[in-house]
């Protein structure tokens, strides 16, 4: 398979492994690269010192290429950056944040890089900014998401007819057939989050794996929109969170029921009750924890039959 994002990231598979805060530490991230994806480590859930030590991991465990998400938000980003640059990372996905701000500072220094936008309007900024690709992710996925609420199958179209740089299609993808209908609706790529949330060598607890494999159709939801919209899974947390809101609690009033370290809570540390649970719709599909190597097998395998059956079928 040859297209755009292969020959960009130098990849076998024009496949990105999401950067997951508490989900994509080195061992994912290598995991993906060895498969033929482009892994990348989510920074936004490590401090300088961390990220440091988990790029150098990764380094020693794939000879392939891979990268680091970065949250624009990030307190701590100047360090972030400068750590990534000393550690001779090529690839950087930029998120949560104004694209223009490092952009160039990144490709003064060689580095490739994409920004994750949810909107058609920063899509295109992302092109301005002279970002090498663009990641356009639907209200499908999990973890934070754009105010818009635009779904995939309608925003993929609309980018790809404003943009020229290459296009990754994110949110509600975890299968073959997925993939396809991605490329379909123009994008060269597709980025999956939640099924490899659920991999063996995903950092996610345990128990929070396990609860993603009985997730059904509706258990996730949009939720926190007056703060940052997220999706979230319905548990005793996100009941709080809509009781609140529906009586019309303020952004501070949220903000204390939010407190600190709630994502970490539930998807680090596993409480399934107390914690923030972020993850895409499509997790209603996934039914087992498997090793990243089995996944991206799957995905491509179903990919390519079902490719060669529209095409027997329909010419």
């Amino acid at each position: 398979m040859k297209n755009k994002i292969i020959e960009l990231f130098k990849i076998q598979h024009p496949i990105i492994q999401a950067g997951m805060i508490w989900t994509s530490g080195w061992r994912l991230a290598s995991a993906s690269a060895n498969a033929g994806c482009l892994g990348l480590i989510g920074a936004g859930s490590m401090h300088p010192d961390v990220l440091r030590e988990h790029i150098q991991k990764c380094k020693k465990a794939t000879d392939k290429p891979f990268g680091v998400n970065v949250p624009l938000l990030y307190p701590e980003i100047e360090k972030i950056m400068n750590i990534i640059a000393e550690e001779g990372v090529r690839i950087v996905f930029t998120s949560a944040g104004n694209p223009k701000t490092w952009t160039g500072w990144l490709k003064e220094r060689g580095i490739k890089v994409v920004h994750v936008t949810a909107s058609l309007k920063f899509a295109q900024k992302s092109e301005e900014s002279g970002c090498d690709a663009v990641v356009a992710e639907g209200v499908e996925a999990g973890g934070h998401n754009g105010r818009e609420e635009t779904t995939t199958m309608v925003l993929i179209p609309m980018v790809r007819e404003k943009i020229r740089i290459p296009l990754i299609a994110a949110g509600g993808i975890a299968t073959g057939r997925q993939m396809l209908s991605a490329f379909a609706l123009g994008a060269d790529g597709v980025q999956i989050g939640s099924r490899f949330a659920a991999s063996e060598e995903s950092s996610m607890h345990v128990n929070y794996k396990k609860k993603i494999t009985e997730l059904n159709e509706g258990d996730t939801q949009l939720s926190l929109k007056k703060l940052v919209p997220v999706r979230l899974v319905k548990n005793k947390f996100f009941r709080q969170v809509q009781e609140a809101e529906d009586k019309g609690a303020s952004i501070g009033e949220l903000k204390n029921i939010l407190g600190k370290a709630r994502a970490k809570k539930g998807m680090f540390e596993g409480d399934l009750e107390e914690g923030e649970l972020e993850i895409g719709q499509v997790s209603a599909m996934l039914k087992e924890i498997k090793p990243v190597k089995k996944i991206v097998e799957e995905i491509i395998k179903e990919y390519e039959f079902v490719k060669m059956e529209i095409c027997k079928n329909n010419f």
